[in-house]
């Protein structure tokens, strides 16, 4: 195994690093202050941004397909996700590499017709409109993708659909013009093959969204999370996304990607509370010394250095299995990441608030809206229990093959 970075992830590191020092970070306050002016709005920076962004070439880095993105690998693309990781709230959108629009462009790429590509994906990638994906939902335990009750039934040459989904990003925002929505088209076909995708346009008859959901307190202006009805939604049989049946199927392809690039992100979470952390304590003076000096801090900061660079490392396997063996062969490791990934940020981050008192629990430093989105992350995508179970059970496989 070689982590070594490659020259194009350098050259993209060395640009991105200048982005983000001279444009991203000064930009946070400022679309602070413009969000809280007009909270369902893109803030008029994050447009300076992205033209800065688009200019520096640093757009749809996430894409591996070189048609449509930078084509760069999952192990080249780790570096550069987390260094967009350290801005949660506004480098992942200024790049254009934010969820969930990524996954929807990456199930559209792999699994779209010509026709559904040249409708949402194209404007997608030019930033033109906003998505959202459709699947979890409010009245069953959506862990277990089985359990959906949204129904798709057919109806010559339209689909009906019918239900309700929530924790739907991206659906409030002022741009979204396209769900990807995920439900029952056969209820009596075996549990992974009764699920379906369906493009469903916001405009459509019939859809309403009913509320934005707050995370922690937070809204996540202007993109926010969307509870969304859907009652007699009738689309066209073309806006089927592959095949009957293959549901399940393309919410694997997509959730995988989408995992590790959660897990990339939060390295870079967890690098930027260590510096406000270590920035912190080397300034700071209780019982007449510097806390930089205090035997708990230094342990904070040293156990918090162990767990980035091991997690990382763990990170950087998972890419380079997901190159090399596939998402299937790298479903072990990618469960781990999962697992491993937000546990780490939310000690790091829990030890930057601890550090700052009061101003680290306040909307002066980004380590609350870190944490939140943390924490926010042992759910999102299959919560900590589920990838347990699945890591377990395959631990478990080679022992009773010799019982």
């Amino acid at each position: 195994m070689d982590f070594a970075p490659s020259p194009r992830t350098l050259e993209y590191q060395a640009e991105l690093e200048d982005f983000m020092e001279n444009h991203v970070y000064p930009a946070e306050p400022v679309a602070a202050r413009q969000i809280a002016e007009d909270r369902w709005a893109d803030p008029p920076v994050l447009d300076e941004l992205k033209a800065e962004a688009r200019r520096r070439g640093l757009w749809n880095l996430f894409l591996p397909d070189d048609t449509y993105g930078a084509g760069l690998t999952n192990l080249e693309y780790a570096p550069l996700a987390e260094i967009m990781g350290r801005s949660l709230a506004l480098a992942p959108a200024a790049t254009n590499c934010a969820a969930p629009d990524t996954g929807n462009m990456e199930v559209l790429a792999h699994f779209g017709t010509p026709e559904q590509k040249d409708r949402w994906l194209v404007p997608l990638l030019e930033d033109e409109i906003r998505s959202c994906f459709g699947m979890t939902e409010p009245d069953v335990a959506s862990s277990d993708a089985t359990n959906i009750r949204t129904r798709i039934e057919r109806d010559g040459d339209h689909y009906v659909i019918n239900g309700r989904k929530w924790w739907t990003s991206g659906a409030t925002h002022p741009r979204c013009k396209i769900m990807i929505c995920m439900g029952k088209t056969d209820p009596d076909a075996p549990p992974h093959r009764q699920q379906s995708q369906i493009l469903v346009p916001m405009d459509t008859p019939g859809v309403t969204v009913l509320r934005p959901l707050t995370v922690f307190g937070y809204d996540d202006a202007p993109h926010g999370h969307g509870e969304v009805l859907l009652e007699n939604v009738r689309v066209p049989v073309e806006n089927l996304i592959a095949g009957e049946g293959d549901g399940f199927a393309i919410a694997q392809a997509r959730l995988g990607p989408g995992r590790i690039h959660h897990c990339m992100r939060l390295i870079g979470m967890a690098e930027r509370a260590l510096e406000l952390l270590c920035r912190r304590v080397t300034k700071r003076v209780a019982f007449g010394r510097p806390l930089a000096e205090q035997g708990v801090i230094r342990e904070w900061i040293a156990e918090s250095r162990v767990e980035i660079e091991q997690t990382r490392l763990l990170v950087l396997k998972t890419a380079w299995l997901m190159d090399t063996v596939g998402n299937k062969g790298a479903h072990t490791e990618i469960s781990a990441i999962k697992i491993a990934a937000p546990a780490m940020a939310l000690r790091v981050i829990d030890r930057a608030i601890q550090a700052h008192g009061g101003a680290g629990v306040s909307q002066d430093t980004p380590l609350a809206f870190l944490w939140a989105q943390a924490r926010t992350l042992r759910l999102a995508d299959g919560p900590d229990e589920v990838h347990k179970r699945q890591l377990a059970r395959r631990e478990l496989r080679a022992y009773a093959e010799d019982s």
